[in-house]
């Protein structure tokens, strides 16, 4: 039997923004049903964050929900077992109130998991581990340490894996509470990883700029084999352009790809002012971005002085902040400090001034 995995959709991601309600629906309508329609896949498990606010739903969200997630599960005939993920409970210290609860009464093709629950799928025992909690652990470790099943599913924060490109979870739990399951596969964080024991699935799709050139994608997980097959999503919606005139003639530079993107215009080398205004003039007038952000850092700088390594590595704000914190004399545990601010980062990313 093959499982669809889907984890961290976060549907009303970007203060409900419409761009991003058009990406997402996009990925679902051309990539995620048409192969569970192909490959007859009949049985879906979303590892949590299902929805991004943690206190409310938009109308409007909601609405978008049912018409490209919902309603085509539910006249697939498709099974769904969701997972109640941190984004998707209203209080930190319970899962009792929660949105996946409140919103799927209506769908009967749709089982939903606030506690650890080990579930027959297919006839293979799964151990169910939504967001563990201050309410929930005693039960959550029972499970853990009790469960027939070797396959655990979770939402799930752990120790050694990578939250976001370069920035690894170190205030999570340890890995050996995990130890007596063969597979692990867990939501939570956005990035793909794993350590051939743990699997981190990563979001389907891009939701801020943390995403760029971090592929997204979703999962088949065979219970027969036990092999993990990615799916991965080709769409992207945040794009970076390196203004290099002694490179490239941008008179001739196609814009196209960069409709309804969010798109960095990053300045290495420009001398010709006038060509360089006119081809912002293009990029802003005629290519339909939905954004576009003009970085000067390196306009008075010579190209043979700009490395590769300061491109890539100078908009790498968490980089600053943790070796700041370094550099403070402080008797604060650094390393919950780091955490912290790695939490307001990702949650101010998450934020659109334009709305």
């Amino acid at each position: 039997m093959k499982i669809a995995l889907i984890t961290d959709q976060h549907l009303g991601a970007r203060n409900d923004n419409l761009v991003f309600v058009n990406y997402f629906k996009k990925f679902y309508d051309e990539i995620f049903f048409p192969y569970l329609v192909e490959n007859n896949i009949k049985t879906v498990i979303d590892l949590g964050d299902t929805f991004d606010r943690r206190k409310y739903v938009n109308f409007n969200t909601l609405h978008h929900a049912k018409d490209m997630w919902l309603e085509p599960l539910r006249k697939r005939n498709i099974t769904v077992h969701c997972l109640v993920g941190n984004h998707d409970t209203y209080f930190k210290n319970t899962n009792d109130v929660n949105s996946c609860n409140l919103l799927f009464d209506d769908y009967e093709n749709i089982h939903v998991y606030s506690e650890p629950e080990t579930v027959e799928i297919g006839g293979v025992p799964f151990l169910m581990m939504p967001w563990i909690n201050e309410e929930n652990y005693p039960e959550c470790i029972r499970y853990l340490q009790q469960t027939k099943s070797d396959i655990c599913i979770g939402h799930l924060e752990i120790n050694g894996f990578e939250q976001q490109k370069g920035h690894i979870a170190e205030n999570g739990y340890d890995k050996s509470l995990f130890k007596r399951f063969e597979l692990v596969f867990s939501g939570h964080y956005h990035r793909k990883s794993d350590d051939g024991q743990i699997y981190y699935l990563g979001a389907p799709y891009e939701q801020n700029w943390s995403d760029y050139e971090c592929p997204k994608g979703f999962h088949v997980f065979d219970t027969e084999t036990r092999e993990l097959t990615r799916i991965v999503n080709p769409n992207k919606i945040h794009k970076k352009i390196y203004y290099n005139e002694t490179t490239t003639d941008y008179s001739k530079f196609d814009i196209t790809k960069y409709k309804d993107c969010f798109v960095k215009l990053i300045v290495v080398v420009k001398k010709d002012l006038y060509t360089f205004d006119k081809f912002v003039e293009r990029l802003l007038n005629e290519s339909n971005a939905y954004e576009v952000k003009i970085i000067e850092d390196y306009s008075e700088l010579d190209a043979s002085q700009v490395s590769d390594e300061i491109i890539e590595n100078a908009e790498d704000t968490m980089t600053l902040v943790e070796k700041y914190i370094d550099d403070i004399e402080t008797d604060i545990n650094k390393d919950k400090l780091k955490g912290i601010m790695r939490s307001l980062y990702v949650e101010a990313n998450s934020l659109d001034d334009n709305i």
